[in-house]
This record gives C-alpha cells, structure tokens and sequence, in this order.
C-alpha cells in the first residue's frame, strides 16, 4: 500500500513535470527524449538479468499496434499539457480507465460491465463534463483546445490497453509490452516532432532538465518497473483501486508547484473522477 500510494504520487507529479519542461523542449522533442532514455534503461537492466524483451513474430503486429497507439498518446498528452493546465490535464488524462471498462466490454470476450462499473463510469463522465465546463475566468482560448487534447490522449492510452488485452500480448511478459511501446515511440517521435516543424530545444535551464531525468528515470523506468514487482505478488484488480489517489496528487501538485487556479465546480469534478475510480476498480 506505501508503494501504491508513492507511485500514484510521482504519476500525478508527472503532469507538473511535462508543463514545465516544455517551456524550453517542444512537446513531441521533449515525449522522444523520454522514450529514448527510458527504452535505454531499460534494454540495461534487461541485459543485466538476462531477460528477453522481444517475443515470437505472432506477437509483432500487436506490438507495432501498440506502439503507434503510444506515440500517438504521447503526441497528445505533451502537446495538449502545452495548452492546458497539469491539474486539468491529470484530471483528464484519468478518465482513460472508464474507457478500458467499456473498450474491454465491447471487445473482450468475458469482460462484461457490471452494474457497479456503470455507476462509476456514470460519477465519472459528470465529474469530466464539469472540469471541462469549469475554466477560469482567465484563462486563454487555447485552454479548451488543450482540455480535448487531453481527453483524447486518454482515448489512446485506453485504446492501447483493450489492445493488449484482446491480443497475444495478454499472455507477454510486463517489460516487453513496455518496450515495444518505449522502441517505437522513441523511433516515431522524434520524426513526428521533425514533421511538426517544433521549435526543439532552446537554451533549458537545469529545472528544465531535473524535470526530463524526472520523467525518464523516476517515472517511465523506475516507476514501471515497480508496478511490475506489484503485478508478481499482488492481483491486478487490487492494486488498480489505489489509481483515484493519481488525479488527486496531480491536482495538488499542480495547483501548490505551478500557482494554477482552481474553482469548487473544479474541485467537485476532479472528486467525482476519483470516486469513479474508485468505485470501477475497488
């Protein structure tokens, strides 16, 4: 359980950590130098214990799939945090797991949505329809923008998860899922940010690059990795009822470190996606 909670703390710091970092690094730049460290690390400590990361070719087409679909959500978290606030766009951001509820109903056999779920997917969307209709009275036109961006980043993030679950990739190891989608990312990003015509880098200050090594080691690596350790002792379905803790620590973190506004029909929103949740995966 201290494990849980401090990895929810670091994915909800991980939003505070985007927004600052692309004050100096493009979006999409700054989405590949992460994959490319963290698939770096990675690939290291597979070596060192000796663990294979590439499965059979049945296996490839799903992990070309599941790689594109994360770019893609990497595409859209990084340049739709540019846009919106790191508190709204955590809040967001996790409202993927409903989408895996209903994804899993719709295309996995066996994975049926129980009254309960509904319930949840239902406190859920009321909380999501509320952050959406609840921006400050400053804020700038390119908030909304970026407050859909990140909605249909967790789209993807949902869409990749229901494909390994309807794929040969339910039965793969942990690391090999995580990196297929850290090798293909690291090779798409970087061309997509070319493409983009994005600024790159200009002169990052060392916040700058505390908040890349953050989100390189401590969350795409380390972070993993721990979830992993979990996943071997701990049934799945126990472990994702902590998740509400991530949204709430992404509010906190947002609004404390970044000074970002917030008002009570924000507030009660981001409760209600926790609570939904909660409710989905207790």
């Amino acid at each position: 359980m201290a494990v849980l909670v401090v990895l929810c703390a670091i994915w909800g710091l991980q939003q505070v950590a985007i927004k600052v970092a692309n004050a100096d690094i493009s979006p999409v730049l700054q989405a590949g130098f992460r994959s490319l460290g963290a698939v770096a690390l990675l690939m290291t400590w597979a070596a060192f214990r000796g663990q294979r990361l590439i499965g059979g070719r049945a296996d490839w087409p799903s992990a070309l799939a599941i790689g594109l679909l994360f770019t893609l959500n990497h595409v859209l978290l990084f340049i739709g945090l540019d846009l919106t606030s790191a508190s709204r766009g955590v809040v967001l951001y996790y409202t993927a797991p409903f989408f895996v509820a209903l994804g899993a109903h719709l295309a996995v056999p066996g994975e049926r949505l129980s009254v309960r779920a509904v319930l949840g997917m239902g406190m859920a969307f009321a909380g999501t329809a509320l952050v959406l209709g609840g921006r400050s009275g400053d804020a700038d036109s390119g908030q909304f923008l970026g407050d859909l961006i990140c909605l249909a980043a967790a789209l993807t993030w949902s869409a990749t998860l229901v494909t390994i679950k309807a794929s040969p990739l339910v039965r793969a190891p942990a690391a090999s899922i995580l990196f297929y989608q850290l090798a293909v990312s690291a090779v798409f990003l970087p061309v997509i940010s070319w493409g983009l015509g994005e600024d790159g880098v200009s002169s990052p200050s060392m916040l700058t690059l505390g908040a890349v090594a953050y989100q390189i080691v401590i969350v795409a690596f380390l972070s993993y990795l721990a979830t992993f350790w979990l996943l071997t002792r701990y049934r799945a379905a126990n472990l994702s009822a902590f998740f509400f803790l991530t949204p709430v620590f992404g509010v906190i973190a947002g609004v404390t470190l970044l000074g970002e506004p917030f008002s009570a029909g924000f507030i009660t929103g981001a409760s209600l996606v926790a609570a939904g949740i909660y409710v989905v995966n207790s």
